[in-house]
């Protein structure tokens, strides 16, 4: 797929290859470098392409089903200003909480969340999961009762016992694959600020199980479909 001419300095051969190099990881310095440009250029267009991946990932999600998997995960510094000790780990942390529900067709739903209480968990997953889905989780209070609220598929398994699978299909192996693949994804970056996080979990969730062919193919489809819209708006005296 071609690319539209950027309504800016760029060709869209040179837009083309910045997207190409966002897909298979190339910093935005390297990019700059390798296609001759400024890297504050760069970083808009990545910035820009998170955007346009936040979008698709927040307006066009459809309800899962199926096999799922429930998990959180917390996202942070290992320490905290003014505090000697290592921050521990899991729930109870200063680290940011992250819910997420992995559908066993490789999609996956993400959300930051103030707490993972009961009522923060529930009113997600009854908003995000169809009531005939087969769910797996482990042991948390903040699964309990989602048999009285509609979901009588619940299986769980008991972390807390050394329990990570039932040897008849029910574990959480799955999300707590996507977890380590955005921890370490993040890594990369030396750290991100609070106010972009969101964007970067959208970021993860987009790519995961996927082939780098398919996301260039897809980004390229979103950012020739922005071009059109501002496009239109410019014509209108609105951009």
């Amino acid at each position: 797929m071609k690319l539209q001419i950027w309504h800016g300095k760029l060709s869209g051969y040179k837009v083309g290859k910045i997207l190409h190099h966002f897909i298979v990881d190339v910093e935005a310095s390297k990019t700059a470098q390798l296609v001759g440009i400024n890297r504050k250029t760069v970083d808009s267009y990545y910035g820009l392409f998170r955007q346009l991946i936040f979008k698709k990932q927040t307006k066009e999600f459809e309800k899962l089903d199926g096999t799922i998997e429930l998990d959180e995960s917390y996202f942070g510094a290992r320490r905290l200003r003014g505090k000697h000790q290592k921050l521990k780990r899991g729930r109870g942390t200063y680290k940011q909480p992250v819910f997420g529900i992995y559908q066993r067709d490789g999609r996956v739903y993400t959300e930051i969340i103030p707490n993972c209480s009961k009522k923060v968990l529930q009113d997600i997953i009854k908003g995000v999961v169809s009531s005939n889905t087969e769910i797996n989780s482990d042991g948390w209070t903040g699964y309990d009762g989602l048999v009285n609220v509609g979901y009588d598929k619940h299986h769980r398994v008991n972390h807390s016992k050394d329990e990570f699978s039932d040897f008849k299909g029910h574990h959480i192996n799955g999300i707590e694959n996507f977890w380590s693949f955005t921890k370490r994804r993040l890594q990369q970056f030396n750290g991100i600020r609070k106010t972009h996080f969101a964007l970067f979990l959208k970021e993860c969730e987009w790519r995961y199980n996927r082939d780098k062919a398919e996301l260039e193919t897809e980004l390229k489809y979103m950012l020739n479909k922005y071009i059109k819209q501002q496009q239109k708006l410019r014509k209108k005296g609105l951009a």
